[in-house]
């Protein structure tokens, strides 16, 4: 069993919705702040903010010892008209991906990071962290979000023979332990996997105490692991002045690793105990121009080899 790291644009403030190309760092600056601070893989990001031919992209991975773990595609699955564009914009990635790991080399194959286009529907967004009765889906919306999912990861999986993995994520229709786990049930585990990140089940579960419960829950379709703390006092901010998403993220809602509340010693425990093999992504999702992301990244490594991730 061997678990490795990497980290992800988003943590560098470049957001896969919310930020745009001109307040970006460049991804050349990007991907070698982040190999320097000790991480061996990154997700690809936005489209476009890395280059997009296989050739250019693996160069730029080859030369600083990375793999590419994934890359994040948001589809507005709960509308049936969305789904052919989207399945459309999952399979280039994935053509990419594939192309590009291929060129690479080794034992990695990335996985295509799909997600409901969060950061776009005003109530969800507004109320991040405090979903309540009546803000969820419809059971109509319910069959044609599961259907639209099944759909795209059946066609990456076809054109590219890569797995597909969801990403609940606030801001999105779904966040709530509840909606994770109907998502699921609605869902082949043949053709659907998922991305358990920390942060956002926190977040969105209002605390991050059934964190190893869900894990437990969830395992057999977790096949990929995003390290993102919660800090719980920023949260309950968010509740309390009733901020948007994009506030909340502005406030500092998620932290550096070790200062919220998420246990990674136990979550690390659990991924060894289950024989977690691959990747665990770091992110710490900031807006353009908050923080200093290459100190924090650092940090956020030290403290990772402090819990005996190496």
């Amino acid at each position: 069993m061997t678990i490795h790291v990497g980290n992800a644009p988003c943590s560098w403030g470049t957001l896969e919705f919310g930020s745009t190309q001109e307040d970006r760092t460049g991804y050349t600056s990007m991907l070698s702040e982040l190999a320097e601070s000790g991480y061996t893989g990154s997700e690809l990001g936005d489209w476009g903010f890395m280059p997009t031919r296989a050739n250019a992209l693996a160069a730029a991975f080859r030369s600083r010892g990375l793999s590419l773990t994934g890359a994040f595609v948001g589809v507005k699955l709960r509308d049936a008209s969305a789904h052919a564009h989207g399945a459309e914009t999952a399979v280039r990635t994935a053509c990419l991906l594939a192309g590009t790991a291929d060129l690479l080399g080794g034992s990695v194959r990335p996985f295509l990071v799909l997600a409901d286009d969060n950061g776009t529907d005003p109530v969800r967004t507004h109320n991040a962290g405090r979903i309540s009765a009546g803000m969820g889906l419809t059971d109509d919306e319910w069959a044609v979000f599961a259907r639209g999912a099944e759909q795209i990861a059946r066609s990456v999986r076809d054109e590219t023979g890569l797995r597909t993995v969801f990403h609940f994520h606030c801001a999105g229709y779904i966040e709530t332990p509840e909606e994770i786990d109907r998502l699921m049930a609605l869902t082949d585990p043949a053709l659907l996997g998922l991305v358990f990140d920390t942060g956002h089940y926190a977040f969105g579960a209002v605390g991050c105490d059934g964190i190893v419960g869900a894990l437990k829950r969830l395992a057999e379709r977790i096949e990929y692991i995003h390290f993102k703390d919660f800090d719980p006092a920023v949260g309950e901010r968010v509740r309390t002045e009733e901020m948007d998403y994009f506030q909340a993220v502005g406030a500092g809602v998620f932290c550096e690793l070790g200062q919220g509340c998420v246990d990674f010693p136990a979550v690390l425990a659990w991924l060894r105990e289950r024989g977690y093999n691959g990747f665990i992504t770091v992110e710490q999702d900031v807006l353009p121009g908050m923080g200093a992301p290459k100190e924090s990244a650092a940090r956020n490594r030290a403290y990772l080899r402090s819990i005996g991730l190496e």
